[in-house]
């Protein structure tokens, strides 16, 4: 076999399993992608923050000018 066939092979085939290998973790991404959205969702609602806001504390223009 000359060197140019072989050396034309060996690329094919390099290309081939480069693009295999991509959709390989194309197609694994996207049957995982609801198992990751329901993860997300469970992490988030473990850490979002229960934020009480207090009512504001009724003001008037002397007690502005107090503090300025």
């Amino acid at each position: 076999m000359s060197m140019i066939f072989e050396l034309i092979i060996t690329v094919v085939v390099m290309i081939t399993a480069f693009f295999l290998m991509f959709l390989v973790m194309f197609l694994l991404a996207l049957f995982l992608a609801p198992v990751e959205r329901v993860l997300s969702k469970i992490v988030w609602d473990i850490t979002e923050p229960r934020v009480v806001l207090a009512a504001p504390k009724p003001s008037n223009f002397k007690s502005f000018s107090a503090k300025h």
